[in-house]
């Protein structure tokens, strides 16, 4: 089991233990629906889940501020909840709908919010990566006190732009956090049959880079790492680098058969499940009590209801707007 322990007696540090484990169970319970969706084809196209790997998204989201940036993966729907887009809005771009935060246009795999500066739902491996950079590159040279996060799997270590983004973000000294959620599997390949260094930070550190790995199963210990290198890079130290070690419990997508890994590895896995694990520490702690939990699923489940109730009244767009930001629109002469 993980060595999860809820922190401190006093009230704010309960307060806010119990407002990740709620975060944590919003980013479950919406995938869970997604899931469902999908399954009865209201859903379509590609979908991945981040199920079981809801701790390092909430630890390090914990830790921005409104101003900072938020680049992610095809496996983003969490990342883009708790970074403030609705829950309805992505349940209606995942329809399709234009109620969608992309119009219906994105999907699954492309969610983007400008107000809340999250830069995608990159569908390309790797491909948020140099995004990251030219983001933290115009904060440098703009004199922004802000902060970039980038998350990507550890299948993006294989790629180029990986290598060139570290290698630039070192070179330039730019505010970018690099998340690298190591879950293991770079679709169904094994991190070991992939790469003969499979200590990812060891890697970030060839490039002078200060980076250090986490639990990625335990959200607290991954907001003490994330708050450690969001400070550090906010306060002008350069680029940072994480390695989140964690742990999908579903397969790459829906249409994964998973025959890769074996059923005792991931229930193995399963036994720390970042929200049953905060939740039981907060219980032993006293500073969790079974109406207090049952409060947050309610809540949980009434913001879900409500999304999907929000996408099933979506609306397609229409047909003669389809080429609309496909091509430059005129001003008026």
């Amino acid at each position: 089991m993980s060595g999860t322990s809820a922190r401190g007696s006093g009230s704010a540090d309960s307060d806010h233990t119990r407002h990740l484990l709620h975060q944590m169970l919003r980013v479950r319970r919406l995938e869970e629906q997604c899931v469902e969706l999908y399954s009865a084809a209201k859903i379509r196209g590609f979908l991945h889940v981040y199920i079981g790997e809801e701790a390092v998204a909430a630890g390090v989201m914990s830790t921005l501020a409104p101003d900072d940036a938020v680049v992610a993966t095809y496996r983003e729907h969490g990342h883009a909840l708790l970074r403030g887009v609705s829950a309805g809005a992505i349940l209606a771009e995942m329809y399709g709908y234009v109620e969608g935060c992309c119009r219906g246009r994105g999907g699954s795999m492309h969610l983007f919010d400008a107000a809340t500066r999250f830069y995608g739902g990159n569908a390309i491996v790797a491909g948020g990566l140099p995004l990251a950079v030219g983001l933290a590159l115009a904060d440098k040279m703009s004199g922004r006190s802000r902060v970039t996060a980038c998350f990507f799997g550890e299948g993006a270590v294989a790629e180029g732009a990986f290598h060139e983004s570290l290698n630039l973000a070192a070179l330039w000294q730019l505010p970018v956090l690099f998340c690298c959620e190591n879950n293991l599997y770079a679709m169904g390949t094994a991190l070991g049959r992939s790469e003969s260094q499979t200590d990812i930070a060891l890697k970030a550190a060839a490039y002078e880079i200060s980076s250090w790995s986490a639990d990625g199963m335990d959200v607290l210990a991954v907001e003490e790492a994330a708050r450690r290198a969001v400070d550090a890079v906010r306060a002008g130290g350069g680029p940072h680098f994480l390695e989140l070690r964690t742990y999908r419990f579903r397969a790459h997508s829906m249409f994964d058969p998973e025959r890769y890994r074996e059923k005792t590895e991931v229930s193995r896995w399963m036994e720390r499940d970042p929200i049953s694990t905060l939740r039981n520490a907060l219980e032993t702690a006293g500073q969790l009590t079974e109406k207090d939990w049952k409060k947050i699923q309610q809540d949980v489940d009434a913001e879900v209801k409500a999304a999907v109730e929000f996408a099933e009244a979506g609306t397609l767009e229409p047909v003669e707007e389809l080429t609309r930001f496909v091509y430059s629109e005129r001003s008026p002469q």
